[in-house]
């Protein structure tokens, strides 16, 4: 809920940053802060008060310009929110007027560096990791706009770790994870803190202490880049370490910036013994916290409030809306009690960015990144006999989601040929990542091919018996809402059931079977065959499946513990590009079939 507007009678501004030691890691470092005047106080008899703001975003996914690279056009959707760094910029010096610049912190909850086409470029095309390579736009951007610090996200280790050294190398602000540690030492692998000064009135600054706390998952869905390398305990695991030790270390106030959904849930079942959206946990079951900037789960939370369970204090949490949409403000009141700063009150709300103008510094500062990269995406790479788009794949067995699952089975066949499984039939998945992809009918350039898979994910083939693909359509096709023979069907609202996200609805070619929606989850699946006769449960095949799934993103069953035989290090869409390239021209009847659809009791939905 919206606060009312507090009134600051002064201003003041941060003093440097905090550092301390924690493992022979240096466990927080900022960049230069500003000082200057005396800080805002309010009245209230003797007692003495002081107000401030802590500023936060996530799950930016490189995204600095109101630009959408996959349709090279000005972003928008239909709530009409506009995205981008250059807009936030505009809010927080807003905000920094307003309160006073050194009365205010500015903090990142994580996934920075994937996302876009201009963050892909300058780790893959143009990559910062080369020999005087550029400037990483979002180190630039951040940078610019006055970063304090930001937790890791797991999109940060898609690209590995020497692309996020590089970038960590580049930022003027800490990149936090207390529970990224390193695998041989378990000492933290990044700063796990920073604790910033904020000077009031009245001779004693506020220490505010920020933990950055990234995702578990990161062990699963980036194993080939962390693994032996890096582990990642859980959340509230190192919360109860690090917490305490941040106010013994004389921490006034403690900011938490997790990487991590507020819900409680996994995507990965039971294969960590982790949670990976545990944000409300860490809250409920670590005392001593006083906000947490969520990130993660790409929801919107202007305010919610966790009791933690010991001491019946309320935390405050707030996830701003992803690709920099919101800007979420913790605005605190502290008061000086027995000799320190104690909160007071504590509350949250989130500004839109579409409200918003672009900073023209930002602007400036990144207009020649943005046209590269322009360029880059327009490249025309082949043609198309007809145009094709996923705005009812969802629902329906699509031409372009046939391509993507064509181009991975060719590729893990020509792969396997000559060898010990070159003899088993291969199937494919693929999602519908985004339901305003598509394919137009003559040029096909950069943007249409990587708008079909906007994920760094890789292609892996895995062996499965029939059986076990039966189980995987079955969990894939609780994606359905329920919906009874006879009832009209709105396309609205069939999909996503339980919340359910569109990446984790696979359709699975070179198989051909039904979708009952009319029948419970486990029990949808009819007809299963393979070249006309019924799937044998214990026939083999080898399935072309992306290293996400396969590494258990989405807790599909039997795929992540199944034979690997074979895997690539390349981008599936860089695969589907140099497909196309290489044939010139794309011609949906060389591969659009209808392998599956949705029935109600025989009668096709649609």
């Amino acid at each position: 809920m919206p606060l009312n507007r507090r009134t600051f009678l002064g201003r003041s501004a941060a003093a440097g940053a905090g550092v301390a030691m924690a493992g022979g890691v240096v466990a927080g470092q900022a960049g230069a802060a500003e000082r200057g005047g005396h800080g805002s106080g309010h009245g209230g008899g003797r007692a003495k008060r002081y107000s401030f703001t802590v500023m936060g975003t996530t799950d930016l996914h490189g995204n600095v310009f109101n630009w959408d690279y996959f349709t090279d056009k000005e972003y928008d959707d239909s709530a009409h929110n506009d995205i981008g760094l250059a807009k936030i910029s505009t809010l927080v010096n807003e905000i920094r007027e307003d309160r006073g610049r050194g009365n205010t912190l500015l903090i990142d909850a994580g996934d920075t560096i994937q996302g876009t086409q201009l963050s892909y470029y300058y780790a893959k095309v143009d990559p910062i990791t080369a020999r005087r390579g550029p400037v990483h736009p979002m180190a630039q951007a951040m940078n610019a706009i006055g970063y304090d610090a930001a937790a890791l996200g797991n999109h940060e280790f898609n690209y590995g770790i020497p692309v996020l050294r590089k970038f960590e190398e580049q930022c003027d602000f800490p990149l936090l994870g207390a529970n990224a540690l390193d695998a041989k030492s378990l000492r933290p692998a990044f700063a796990p803190y920073v604790i910033k000064r904020l000077r009031t009135p009245f001779g004693r600054d506020v220490r505010v202490a920020v933990l950055g706390l990234t995702n578990p998952g990161i062990a699963i869905w980036d194993k080939a880049n962390v693994s032996g390398k890096m582990v990642f305990p859980g959340l509230e695991e190192q919360a109860a370490k690090w917490v305490p030790k941040l106010r013994s270390m004389g921490a006034d106030v403690v900011v938490v910036s997790a990487h991590s959904g507020s819900s409680g849930t996994s995507s990965y079942g039971d294969q960590l013994p982790y949670v990976e959206n545990a944000a409300g946990l860490v809250a409920e079951q670590v005392p001593g916290i006083d906000a947490i900037l969520v990130g993660h789960a790409h929801a919107e939370i202007p305010e919610y409030f966790v009791t933690n369970a010991e001491t019946g204090r309320r935390v405050v949490l707030s996830e701003p809306a992803k690709w920099g949409q919101r800007l979420t403000l913790f605005d605190f009141d502290v008061a000086w009690e027995r000799g320190r700063w104690a909160v007071e009150k504590v509350g949250a709300r989130v500004l839109n960015s579409n409200a918003a103008v672009e900073d023209r510094k930002v602007v400036r500062l990144l207009e020649d990144e943005h046209a590269k990269v322009v360029a880059y995406v327009n490249q025309v790479i082949g043609t198309s006999v007809a145009a094709m788009s996923t705005v009812d794949a969802p629902w329906k067995d699509e031409p372009l989601i046939d391509l993507i699952n064509h181009v991975q089975a060719e590729t893990v066949r020509a792969a396997l040929a000559g060898g010990e499984f070159a003899g088993l039939p291969v199937l494919s998945q693929a999602s519908c990542f985004s339901r305003t992809a598509a394919i137009p009918a003559g040029e096909v350039t950069i943007k249409d091919a990587a708008g079909l898979y906007p994920f760094e994910n890789t292609l892996e083939a895995r062996v499965i018996t029939g059986a076990q693909l039966k189980d995987y359509l079955e969990y894939s096709a609780k994606y359905y809402v329920r919906t009874a023979a006879g009832v009209p069907v709105d396309t609205s609202k069939l999909t996503n059931a339980e919340g359910t996200p569109d990446y984790n609805y696979d359709a699975v070619s070179g198989v051909t079977y039904d979708v009952d929606v009319a029948q419970p989850v486990g029990s949808r699946i009819v007809g299963l065959s393979f070249e006309g006769a019924a799937v044998d449960p214990a026939a083999r095949f080898v399935l072309a499946v992306n290293n996400y799934r396969a590494s258990g993103g989405g807790n599909f069953p039997h795929v992540p513990g199944a034979e690997q035989v074979w895997a690539n290090s390349d981008e599936i869409r860089n695969t589907i590009i140099q497909w196309v390239r290489a044939r010139g021209s794309v011609d949906p009847a060389e591969f659009a079939s209808v392998g599956w659809r949705l029935t109600r009791e025989g009668v096709p939905v649609f």
